[in-house]
């Protein structure tokens, strides 16, 4: 997995590379939600790499990226995520963003319009963390930072995905892997991480500036960025488009794998159209 030290940190990736059929195909770059890693778009990268050049980034402390000595907050990781795209040097560049992701994505889009060719937002919000949430954010954290995952994995996984994944004996494997996944990140850093995103501002005010094509999406059941966090979203970005995912939680990729990839796919390919 390459690495790329930018703005102070040092950033794990992965890069699918251009296909060999189309050296000059665009770059889709994803973002993941916190407590995750670029793992979670695997079906998609999956059906796009043939056409796309695909590539992931892990954000500070997660997944494959070390701790950093500082700046786990979304306007710090943006400037990570711009470094990434300049490094990269494919812009206007593809951008999805879940969760976390999202909350990057915005920034990026607003900020730089220039690097974004379209802006695929999955179960995410514009506005800061309601403060009854991060309360419960800032606790569960500060207790996984002392003890790991055990006493807080049950309201964490309620959060993560929604009943129907949850209630389902398909999903175990995914489940024990997240959980692997997430045993295995430094604690400090994931508490920051948690921080980074319980203390954030809004953005609601930016995004109306927001030119690039946008689909927002998110899941039925989404306890962690309910659907209004969407609906408010697709209201203030211009032109932009909702779809409501059924039978979804908040991790929407892995748990609908197929009903994403299907809304990524088709609307890539309609915004390359044009």
């Amino acid at each position: 997995m390459p690495n790329l030290t930018t703005n102070g940190a040092t950033i794990a990736y992965t890069d699918s590379g251009a296909p060999a059929t189309a050296p000059d195909a665009p770059t889709v770059i994803f973002g993941h939600g916190l407590l995750f890693g670029g793992w979670m778009f695997a079906a998609q990268l999956d059906a796009l790499r043939d056409t796309y050049r695909c590539v992931t980034v892990d954000w500070r402390g997660q997944g494959d990226s070390p701790p950093s000595a500082g700046g786990y907050d979304m306007d710090t990781l943006t400037i990570d995520a711009i470094g990434l795209i300049e490094h990269l040097g494919t812009a206007p560049v593809h951008y999805v963003g879940l969760s976390m992701g999202g909350f990057i994505g915005q920034r990026i889009a607003a900020r730089r319009p220039e690097l974004i060719r379209s802006l695929i937002l999955l179960d995410t919000s514009a506005d800061p963390e309601d403060p009854a949430s991060a309360r419960k954010d800032r606790l569960l954290a500060n207790i996984f930072r002392l003890v790991g995952l055990g006493p807080v994995r049950k309201p964490t996984m309620k959060l993560m995905f929604g009943p129907t994944f949850r209630a389902d004996p398909n999903s175990e494997p995914i489940i024990a892997e997240w959980v692997r996944r997430l045993a295995r990140c430094d604690r400090g850093a994931m508490r920051q991480a948690v921080m980074g995103v319980a203390n954030r501002n809004g953005v609601l005010a930016e995004i109306g500036a927001i030119t690039a094509a946008t689909l927002v999406v998110v899941g039925e059941h989404d306890a962690a960025t309910p659907p209004e966090r969407s609906r408010t979203i697709a209201g203030a970005i211009p032109g932009a488009r909702l779809e409501i995912v059924a039978n979804s939680g908040h991790s929407s990729t892995v748990e609908q794998p197929a009903a994403l990839t299907s809304l990524i796919q088709s609307f890539l390919t309609e915004v390359d159209a044009r």
